[in-house]
């Protein structure tokens, strides 16, 4: 494995380069990666730590490919999901160049319940820079993360992995490929996961239906297809309508009638009130589950990411489209305050994410990249957490782009926002837009060990090095990153 000193250094080329262009006082900066172990980055920067602890050597040293779900458990849900690099038709529009799922994409829903073991053995038949799945909000065991050169090797074409988890956490999730993840997301390796509650809720709705939003080249569709939907519903009928964003910017959803936001990114909400004269966005990768009330006579119309809608109520009728309404609901302080579970105002660790822009070379490549912490990839934060930690983190954005910020393993509850704490029902999230000049503040207990990336979800922003990672004391991985097995994990 390299060293540190290895893998970040000066490149007499980018020296050069920036002594010719006159830019050595805007501050250039130049890495040459070659392949290397995420476990050296960071140089060490593990934050404050509020508890007295200071850093490795306390806790026993387990591998990322040993925490996993039981081993000798039958799984309740095994499907086979087979990726290709194939010809996508697209239904309403026209065909494009892409990556399919058992042949179609998105793939097909994996639908589960709460405490279900879900096995997903994936193969490779045609993706020529190997592949990978990633359980996007689902807070899987470390080595079921899918992050290549991570927790996994990509896998190559003819090969397979196995992904075993416990559906913990009823919601609405994704699963998209972490493996050049900008060309083969937007490509269409991906699919919907629905886990259903163990016992049915007070507030059961009556039907429920997938509105996954996905671009394929310039196409916007809606379960992959250029075309709306209608749900069947009999008057009065609750529908709850599962939106996933898994495009590269915020989607919006509105409708003329009043509607409720059930759950964000697989939590659900306490107490949500009708909304009505307002939209609600949703970041790249997030998810919104919303509830529409069939009318007594017609249907009711949902808007989902501008482009495409799904009407709901009589099958024989039609609801005239409305417009986006100017005003955004305040997820901030919708619905109605809840225990969290745990005391966010007394943390082990506190950190700070701020994101910034400098001119640099990585790799050769000259650009306008992503900072966080004002330093260029890699020599980015480590966040170095305890099993049990609660952390308290300051996203702080100092660049001029939104950036929906993607945490995996963990949910995370939403403080404030630019000083203004939450008053509504807790706002739980693993994919957080943080626009320009925002200032969030979010916290999280540290209940899953591993090595769980902290990145934008913006791919071509990870691509330029939007990405950091919380490390969990005692966990290492013996992949590596630009190396023989491919891994480029983005």
């Amino acid at each position: 494995m390299p060293s540190r000193p290895d893998l970040v250094r000066r490149v007499a080329a980018g020296v050069a380069l920036t002594g010719a262009l006159g830019l050595g006082a805007l501050g250039w900066g130049s890495t040459l990666l070659g392949e290397y172990s995420v476990m050296d980055m960071g140089g060490g920067q593990a934050g404050h730590v509020h508890n007295g602890a200071t850093g490795p050597g306390a806790a026993s040293t387990v591998s990322v490919t040993g925490l996993i779900a039981d081993p000798l458990r039958a799984p309740d849900v095994r499907i086979e999901l087979v990726a290709r690099c194939q010809t996508i038709d697209i239904p309403g529009g026209r065909p494009v160049e892409g990556y399919t799922v058992n042949g179609t994409s998105p793939g097909p829903t994996i639908r589960a319940r709460q405490g279900d073991l879900v096995e997903a053995v994936f193969v490779n038949e045609s993706v020529a820079a190997g592949a990978t799945l990633h359980w996007h909000g689902v807070d899987v065991p470390n080595e079921a993360d899918g992050v290549a050169g991570i927790t996994q090797d990509a896998v190559p074409v003819g090969g397979r992995h196995v992904y075993r988890f416990t559906a913990d956490d009823a919601g609405t999730y994704w699963y998209h490929s972490h493996q050049v993840s900008h060309e083969q997301v937007g490509g269409g390796l991906l699919g919907a996961v629905v886990i259903d509650p163990a016992a049915p809720p007070s507030n059961q709705h009556d039907a429920d239906a997938v509105a996954l939003l996905h671009v394929y080249g310039g196409q916007h569709t809606l379960n992959g297809r250029v075309q709306d939907e209608h749900v069947p519903a009999g008057p009065g009928t609750a529908v709850r309508v599962r939106v996933i964003n898994t495009d590269q910017g915020t989607a919006a959803v509105w409708s003329a009638a009043p509607i409720r936001v059930a759950a964000t990114d697989g939590h659900d909400v306490n107490g949500p009130a009708a909304v009505e004269g307002r939209k609600v966005l949703i970041p790249a990768g997030g998810r919104l589950d919303v509830t529409v009330q069939a009318p007594a006579h017609g249907s009711a119309r949902l808007h989902v990411g501008g482009a495409r809608s799904i009407t709901i109520g009589d099958p024989g009728s039609g609801a005239p489209p409305s417009r986006q309404p100017s005003d955004t609901l305040d997820l901030l302080a919708y619905g109605e305050p809840a225990p969290l579970g745990f005391d966010p105002q007394s943390p082990d660790r506190t950190f700070d994410y701020v994101i910034g822009r400098r001119l640099g070379l990585i790799d050769g490549r000259p650009g306008n990249f992503w900072t966080i912490n004002g330093q260029l990839f890699p020599d980015v934060p480590m966040f170095h957490v305890r099993q049990g930690d609660v952390v308290h983190m300051r996203i702080v954005n100092e660049s001029g782009e939104v950036h929906p910020m993607h945490l995996h393993g963990h949910h995370v509850v939403v403080l404030s926002r630019d000083g203004i704490p939450a008053s509504g029902s807790p706002w739980w999230v693993d994919s957080l837009d943080v626009h320009p000049g925002e200032t969030y503040e979010i916290a999280f207990v540290a209940d899953n060990p591993g090595i769980w990336s902290d990145h934008c979800h913006t791919l071509p922003h990870a691509v330029d090095g939007l990405v950091a990672h919380v490390m969990y004391e005692g966990v290492t991985t013996p992949f590596t990153i630009n190396g023989g097995a491919g891994n480029q994990p983005e």
